[in-house]
């Protein structure tokens, strides 16, 4: 009996990695339950492409979940993030799928935070590249900082959102505050 219950124990040590590892739901699925509640909630959907270890991912869900313009993002998108590029030893942090949907989209070789924004039927309505004319690969902005970021940010938001020109303002004020914490 005492020989069950520790072979129990140690089967369930070693287990608790592997559960851990498996409770990170895979990119695709992120994407169709994001989708999902769109949906039923008449939004957008705003995929962020993250790491741990990014100043620059940790500053954008700063300044999108800052008080002066939280609420519009939460009033037009179900915004979720989908780990990828971790240092090895936090490899298991990652979403499974996570770095392929990434390339999928052009956003492998830019940096991150890479971002991208869907419609509620998971077409592509938007992504985090500033494209000039004849560039069709353009350029990540990742977390808006600059002027040029900001303002291509904004026009994102113009086409994908029901924002007014007042609460555009505001959220371009609150992420031209990312170029400030750079100099």
């Amino acid at each position: 009996m005492q020989r069950s219950l520790l072979l129990l124990a140690v089967i369930s040590f070693l287990a608790c990695p592997l559960a851990a590892q498996q409770r990170v739901p895979d990119a695709k699925t992120v994407l169709q339950e994001a989708c999902k509640q769109a949906a039923k909630e008449k939004k957008n959907v705003f995929i962020i492409f993250h790491a741990s270890w990014c100043g620059w991912c940790h500053k954008m869900d700063t300044a999108m979940n800052d008080a002066s313009c939280r609420k519009f993002f939460q009033d037009n998108f179900v915004v979720r993030h989908l780990t990828v590029k971790e240092a090895e030893a936090k490899k298991n942090l990652e979403n499974p799928g996570g770095e392929e949907m990434l390339a999928a989209y052009g956003g492998d070789k830019g940096g991150i935070p890479f971002f991208l924004i869907f419609d509620d039927k998971g077409k592509l309505l938007a992504d985090s590249k500033i494209r000039t004319a004849g560039d069709t690969a353009g350029k990540n902005m990742g977390c808006p900082a600059s002027d040029e970021e900001v303002a291509a940010f904004i026009a994102l938001l113009k086409k994908t959102t029901r924002l007014q020109e007042a609460q555009l303002a505001i959220i371009e004020t609150r992420f031209k505050k990312n170029a400030v914490a750079v100099h």
